[in-house]
């Protein structure tokens, strides 16, 4: 009859997909109101629910960021090229700005390419193969602070480290590109007029931390932007000492280097 035939076919109305792919399935945002804006990549990292030892991989991941960030450029690339050791000459600085100093531009983008990478390549590993073994935005808070603690004092090279500028800014375009760009920005406006690398790195420094809070508010992630931006300024305390006394070299000036 029909009243059969309807009671029939009723459960494979409402039947659901195998699986849970209809678990996955995206909701249909409303007529006339777009669809929510994806969040960073580390604001949606899931909480380490899943994982006995969150702890741990923090610790871990933090550690490993440590020693990528003790790798340092200046001194490798200076000693690929057959080039003096950067703590020798100009600020004594591992950094690019002082290898420029030697009057290789080459050496220079190398090492600043290489210290970037270094940042932006512990941070993006973190945020890319951390939550599925428990990190969380403190343990990618915990990394982005960790490389750039090893850059400033590196394991391998007798913890004489650099300023930490181009690590820095690797950092941040790994956190978010838009707060990456707009700290590059900065920086090159303030070179471009002032022709000091050094007040341009701070004056980037300052702004970073509100960049962030403007963009993404206030959370662990801006907590470390805020610290990496203090330690920055504490690297740079001889070079605000020679801005104010204006003894402080250029961009592109050189120095007395030895054996170049």
């Amino acid at each position: 009859s029909n009243n059969q035939h309807r009671q029939i076919q009723r459960p494979t109305q409402q039947s659901k997909p195998n699986g849970f792919a209809h678990r996955n399935k995206p909701p249909i945002p409303p007529s006339g109101k777009s669809p929510k804006k994806t969040p960073p990549f580390h604001a949606t990292i899931p909480p380490a629910s899943n994982t006995r030892f969150p702890q741990m991989a923090n610790l871990i991941f933090a550690l490993a960021a440590y020693l990528i960030g003790s790798i340092s450029f200046a001194v490798v690339v200076s000693k690929a090229m057959n080039l003096p050791d950067p703590h020798t000459y100009g600020s004594g600085n591992p950094g690019a700005t002082n290898v420029l100093r030697s009057g290789n531009k080459k050496a220079a983008v190398l090492t600043l390419i290489g210290d970037a990478l270094k940042g932006w390549l512990a941070v993006w590993l973190a945020e890319r193969f951390g939550p599925a073994y428990g990190l969380d935005d403190t343990g990618i808070a915990m990394v982005a602070v960790a490389v750039f603690l090893g850059h400033l004092f590196p394991v391998f090279f007798r913890f004489a480290g650099g300023k930490g500028v181009a690590t820095a800014a690797g950092i941040l375009f790994a956190i978010d590109p838009l707060l990456g760009a707009g700290t590059l920005a900065t920086w090159l406006i303030m070179a471009f007029f002032f022709r000091y690398s050094s007040l341009a790195a701070l004056v980037s420094a300052v702004f970073a931390p509100f960049f962030y809070v403007l963009m993404q508010g206030v959370d662990v992630i801006a907590g470390a932007v805020f610290a990496i931006s203090v330690l920055l300024v504490v690297r740079h305390r001889q070079n605000i000492g020679k801005l104010l006394a204006g003894k402080e070299s250029r961009i592109g000036e050189k120095k007395k280097v030895p054996g170049a």
